[in-house]
């Protein structure tokens, strides 16, 4: 049966195998290290895993890897990165200390730097930015986020009757 939580508005409706709570978040916080973007990116596949969403994991931690690379590389402070579940979609939001929005670069073929909105637009079911003032909560910066939607799926009974969509 489905989990009951105080999030769960269908608690009559039964999860399907490895199907998440309706909803959760999970948030980190980073310090300004180079390890920063690996950890970040664990953290997302292990979440991720852990709730049923394994077959997420794969681009989130792509589009997760590229948001923390580029927080580490265009501010000078610490990073937060957080995991939200809410109604099929995933959403990942990455704050940092700088609030400078991000800009598509011209990459060459060659670049190494300069495809991570790129890959964003294409990738994720939506994105964007916004920046926080100063004051709220205490430190401005800017945060980054994408959301990743799951197909709907349905729960078949034998015989091919379907009694629940998800």
């Amino acid at each position: 049966m489905r989990s009951q939580t105080a999030a769960d508005p269908r608690p009559d409706i039964p999860l399907l195998p490895g199907e998440p709570p309706e909803a959760w978040q999970y948030s980190i916080q980073l310090p300004h290290d180079p390890l920063g973007p690996r950890i970040a990116r664990s953290t997302v596949r292990v979440v991720l895993a852990e709730h049923g969403l394994a077959d997420l994991a794969e681009l989130a931690e792509l589009l997760t890897s590229e948001l923390a690379t580029n927080a580490f590389r265009y501010s000078g402070g610490p990073v937060s990165v957080r995991l939200k579940w809410r109604d099929g979609t995933l959403r990942v939001s990455v704050w940092d200390t700088s609030a400078n929005r991000p800009a598509p670069a011209v990459a060459d073929i060659q670049s190494e730097h300069g495809r991570g909105l790129l890959l964003l637009a294409a990738c994720a079911d939506d994105w964007g930015t916004f920046v926080m003032e100063k004051g709220y909560p205490g430190v401005g910066g800017k945060v980054v986020w994408f959301s990743l939607e799951r197909p709907a799926r349905s729960l078949v009974r034998e015989g091919g009757q379907r009694i629940v969509s998800v």
